[in-house]
C-alpha cells in the first residue's frame, strides 16, 4: 500500500516561499554597496603634503575646506570665492554647537593665500582649524 495524503487531495498546491532568489539579490546588493561606498566622498582631490604627524580624529560635524594650487577654494565639492567664504561658513555653522574646520591645502598652494583663507575662517567665528596631510610611512 502506498502513502497518500491524509485528506485524500493529491492535487493540493505547495505554499512554500522560495527564498534563494531573495538571498541572491541581497548578496549582489551588498557587494554593490561595499564597492560603491568608498567612492562616495564629498572631497575635492588635492595633493596633500606628506609629513610625519600624529593622527587626529575627525567627525561628521567638521567641514573640510580644500585649497588648490590655483587659489580656488572648495567647501566640500562646492567652489567658493574668497570674498564669500566668511558668509558661507557663518551660514553653515549658525546652528551647530561644534565649530571646527579642516583645511586640505595642496602641497603647491601659496602660503600667503592659505593664511588669507585662515583669516576669513576666523572672521566667521571659527577658531578650531586643523590641517589635513598625508602621513609618511617610516
Amino acid at each position: 500500500m502506498a502513502f497518500s495524503p491524509s485528506n485524500g487531495s493529491a492535487d493540493r498546491e505547495l505554499s512554500e516561499i522560495n527564498i534563494i532568489p531573495l538571498v541572491d539579490i541581497m548578496l549582489v546588493l551588498l557587494i554593490i554597496f561595499m564597492v560603491a561606498a568608498p567612492l562616495m566622498n564629498d572631497a575635492v582631490d588635492v595633493k596633500l603634503p606628506k609629513v610625519k604627524a600624529k593622527t587626529a580624529a575627525t567627525d561628521d560635524e567638521s567641514v573640510t575646506i580644500s585649497i588648490k594650487k590655483d587659489n580656488t577654494i572648495y567647501i566640500g565639492k562646492t567652489e567658493v570665492k574668497i570674498d564669500g567664504l566668511s558668509e558661507r561658513l557663518t551660514q553653515i555653522f549658525q546652528n551647530r554647537e561644534k565649530k571646527e574646520v579642516n583645511i586640505a591645502a595642496e602641497d603647491d598652494a601659496a602660503h600667503g593665500f592659505v593664511v588669507k583663507v585662515m583669516a576669513r575662517i576666523q572672521r566667521s567665528g571659527i577658531f578650531r582649524i586643523s590641517f589635513l596631510t598625508n602621513p609618511v610611512e617610516e
